[in-house]
């Protein structure tokens, strides 16, 4: 069983949790202070944002390496003799 305790501990003991409980609500309101405004700062440079973030997976997806390699491949191809349509008749010396 618990000790037996006075009607002043017991206020005392509510006073300590009281004021710990309000420590830690203002710490907590301080935190998410923090990520709102960092939040808030982002919203202000998303299209900045978006376009960076775009341009890395371009780049990390191998997409400049693709796109020169494309562009090579056509200037290497030979003279064109007849095209219909899609298909074409190459000179390929």
């Amino acid at each position: 069983m618990a000790a037996a305790r006075t009607p002043e501990q017991i206020r005392s003991e509510l006073d300590t949790e009281r004021g710990e409980l309000a420590e830690a609500v203002e710490h907590l309101r301080g935190e998410l202070g923090a990520a709102a405004n960092i939040s808030g700062k982002l919203k202000a440079k998303l299209p900045v944002a978006a376009g960076a973030a775009a341009s890395v997976g371009f780049v990390l997806a191998g997409g400049v390496g693709a796109t020169m390699r494309y562009f090579a491949r056509r200037g290497r191809e030979s003279d064109e003799k007849l095209r219909v349509g899609r298909w074409s008749i190459r000179n390929r010396d």
